[in-house]
């Protein structure tokens, strides 16, 4: 995946769609920092193996916790977020937003845990092992692709409502799975 200059940063994320994570430091630095810029809501909740800080440069935004005693967060540029490994979390711009993520730099455990508009209970949860190579858009697109596709993982079991189908292309992610 081609890398972007940090120096660089606000005229890169001109250039990148919602929730790209771009990796901008040499492959070598560990924690490695990823570039965003965002203007949907997040479609799912996404867990990290690894402790991740999210950094907001510009915009505002809120972020939002699964399993912790602080539901939200509210963001403008400058603040940064702790999130510890292993806590669903989802980014809700308020408007046009550009964010760094530190992570590790190793390939490490991800999941998409989809939650219900409802009542809040856990839809469905897909995990994968993510490599800073893979083109995060093209991974999240996936995950998207099979929940749109499974009727019953969009199903609450605990109030019956049927959550919608993401749009892939509102969120400028790919619509088909690349060859």
């Amino acid at each position: 995946m081609a890398r972007r200059r940090m120096v660089q940063a606000f005229q890169a994320a001109k250039e990148l769609g919602n929730y790209a994570d771009v990796p901008v430091m040499p492959v070598d630095v560990d924690p490695q920092i990823t570039l965003s810029r965002n203007s949907e809501k997040q479609p799912f909740f996404i867990a990290f193996e690894e402790d991740t800080v999210i950094a907001l440069m510009s915009g505002s935004a809120t972020v939002r916790l699964r399993d912790t005693n602080v539901n939200s967060w509210s963001m403008v540029p400058g603040d940064h977020v702790y999130v510890p490994a292993g806590t669903p979390h989802l980014l809700e711009p308020n408007e046009e937003s550009v964010l760094l993520r530190y992570i590790g730099n190793e390939p490490a455990y991800r999941a998409a845990v989809f939650a219900c508009d409802t009542c809040g209970s856990e839809l469905h949860r897909l995990e994968w092992q993510q490599d800073l190579e893979v083109e995060a858009t093209a991974i999240y697109a996936e995950v998207s692709r099979r929940f749109n596709a499974d009727a019953v993982a969009r199903t609450c079991r605990t109030c019956g409502a049927t959550a919608a189908e993401i749009s892939l292309e509102q969120l400028g992610w790919p619509t088909e799975v690349a060859a």
